[in-house]
């Protein structure tokens, strides 16, 4: 089983509309796969049109038994299960911080995944507190979406610093330029200077596009509205580079 994260540490930046449309993609290439909506807020169980709602609030990811899996809910499409979002999400890191071995529990929780399922997304809060913690010791690739402004760029330096000064193995991080507008020249620019000085920047870019926007009115990953369009192909090259790097 490869765990793949969808994390940032500044919000806004399109992490859950990668994170609902790699996993379709996975799951259309022939792996079974589960999307895990970390944030309390839900975005990505919106899109699969399921109801919000852990059995037992969120016990199933604190204890790591197999309650995790009486939670799990398929969606319309083969071979892609959803482990929606819940309110009690939000106190996560209060629920580990009570516990033994508190940056190891999301780990803990998601062993019994492990005979279930070929991948795992996390779609993760933008936040680091003791579940980010948890994100960064249970996942195999952490995938960082940025958008080419110098506060995004920021964030991301930030996150690198905090995971080398607390040995997070930050060369796991790998990082894909977001909401990219080509047309802006400070775009183009920060995208260049961002290359020749951060590590790890894929070569895929999401590009700023309506038709991803308009998965939330559609409640669907792109590929199911939108197949033909430029994100949906960005998205494609996006999934195929990190198949190259992760353990799949």
């Amino acid at each position: 089983m490869t765990t793949i994260a969808l994390y940032s540490n500044k919000g806004g930046v399109g992490k859950t509309a990668a994170a609902v449309n790699l996993a379709y993609l996975a799951a259309t290439g022939g792996a079974n796969t589960l999307l895990c909506d970390l944030d309390a807020q839900g975005s990505s169980t919106y899109y699969f049109r399921v109801q919000p709602g852990i059995k037992r609030k969120a016990r199933g990811l604190v204890k790591g038994n197999k309650e995790i899996l009486d939670s799990v809910k398929a969606t319309d499409y083969a071979s892609l299960d959803l482990l929606p979002a819940d309110f009690s999400h939000r106190r996560l890191d209060l629920a580990y911080a009570e516990r033994k071995n508190p940056t190891v529990r999301l780990a803990k929780a998601l062993e019994p995944l492990q005979s279930e399922y070929d991948v795992v997304m996390l779609d993760c809060p933008p936040t680091i507190n003791l579940l980010a913690e948890n994100v960064f010791m249970s996942a195999d690739v952490l995938l960082t979406p940025l958008i080419p402004t110098s506060l995004s760029l920021l964030a991301h330096r930030q996150l690198l610093t905090f995971l080398s000064e607390h040995d997070y193995r930050p060369e796991r991080v790998y990082a894909f330029f977001s909401m990219v507008d080509v047309r802006k020249r400070l775009h183009r620019q920060l995208m260049v200077e961002a290359r020749s000085s951060l590590p790890r920047i894929l070569q895929a870019t999401i590009p700023y596009l309506a038709a991803v926007e308009q998965m939330g009115v559609h409640r669907a990953p792109i590929y199911v509205f939108a197949a033909n369009t430029p994100a949906a192909t960005a998205y494609r090259n996006l999934w195929a580079e990190v198949q190259s790097i992760a353990p799949l």
